[in-house]
């Protein structure tokens, strides 16, 4: 095992504020694009399709394509990826997690800068180096690279269901778990931790947490939620891998995934997988509880009937997810642990059935 230095990717054009939606041509002149391809989510072109098109013609970037990505199948966006023109000099995703996976991914392999434009924050992969695609009918997280661009209209993602922001902070405070189980993963002498990569994921989520807030729909906390799911993408590029913002809880969470005929949103999941696991590791609860209290995310977890006993069939399927880790819920001692709070929790008796 052997410590290695690196060059890292961080997007070109970051630009998070109000009323970006209706200036996107603006926003990405500066890197002097001439032909771009538009892909949206479902439903999303109805609603920002117009302003979009007519920002980019403004600033004279001719339209090659647009196109609403409702299937996130590998196979097709691979071959989706393979139909883009040559001319074309990047691509723009717009809509919820979905359409900028699969964008990014036909981006990585068309070798195209990729500009990330998110409409909801129901998870970091709008800013991160990975997709996760449909593999023989099941979500996988696949490599790709970080986003050339990444823009964010604040009034947009206020627009968005509270089930988005709910899940954008289940993600979020989920960096809490993660970097404790990487730590432990190199105190048994299976990894080496990136310190700088460690370091931006820990402020990125204590920034968020410390966050006054009177709803969750306050622009200011908003924006730290926006920004910090931001920074969890730059510390998995800096790691070269997901572990700064992705550790037992996660596997938890792709666990259910893989069984569940209906999985909840990704940072639903991953949320309350980090308020067990932060009970297992003894590590930080409190914060955790305090911040998935006062922003209503257990009141909403309670409305979606979740069951027990499916997160302790995730608990001991999370190791096989990824083998070649070790974080705590790879201890067969934690697993057991992790299983007994959810029988005897008072809030985990209160909002799964």
């Amino acid at each position: 095992m052997k410590a290695s230095t690196h060059r890292i990717a961080i997007p070109s054009i970051l630009e998070v504020g109000k009323g970006n939606i209706n200036n996107i041509g603006n926003l990405i002149k500066k890197a002097m694009f001439q032909k771009v391809s538009i892909y949206f989510g479902e439903g999303i072109e109805e609603l920002f399709g117009d302003s979009i098109s007519h920002s980019l013609k403004d600033a004279n970037i001719e339209i090659a394509k647009i196109e609403t990505i409702t299937d996130i199948n590998f196979e097709k966006i691979s071959i989706k990826a393979f139909e883009i023109s040559n001319d074309v000099e990047a691509l723009i995703g717009v809509g919820g997690g979905k359409a900028i996976d699969g964008v990014k991914y036909m981006s990585f392999l068309k070798k195209l800068p990729f500009i990330s434009i998110p409409t909801s924050t129901s998870n970091d992969g709008f800013s991160s180096p990975g997709a996760s695609l449909l593999v023989d009918g099941k979500r996988m997280s696949l490599p790709a690279k970080t986003p050339y661009g990444i823009i964010i209209d604040i009034d947009v993602i206020k627009g968005a269901p509270e089930k988005f922001i709910f899940s954008g902070i289940g993600d979020l405070v989920s960096n809490i778990t993660a970097l404790y189980d990487w730590k432990f993963e190199e105190e048994n002498g299976k990894t080496i931790i990136d310190d700088f990569a460690t370091m931006i994921s820990k402020k990125a989520v204590n920034s968020f947490v410390r966050t006054e807030f009177k709803t969750i729909k306050d622009d200011l906390f908003l924006k730290e939620l926006v920004d910090s799911l931001t920074l969890n993408g730059i510390s998995m590029e800096i790691a070269g891998n997901s572990s700064p913002a992705s550790g037992s809880e996660h596997l938890i969470s792709h666990a259910l995934d893989k069984f569940l005929e209906v999985p909840q949103l990704h940072g639903i999941q991953v949320g309350i997988s980090t308020y067990i696991m932060s009970k297992a590791q003894n590590h930080r609860f409190e914060r955790i509880s305090k911040i998935l209290k006062e922003t209503g995310f257990f009141d909403y977890v309670k409305t979606l009937k979740m069951r027990k006993e499916d997160f302790k069939k995730a608990i001991d399927m999370a190791p096989s997810i990824k083998p070649n880790r070790y974080t705590y819920i790879h201890v067969e001692e934690n697993r057991i642990l992790a299983k007994k709070f959810i029988d005897e929790d008072e809030i985990l008796n209160s909002i799964l059935i």
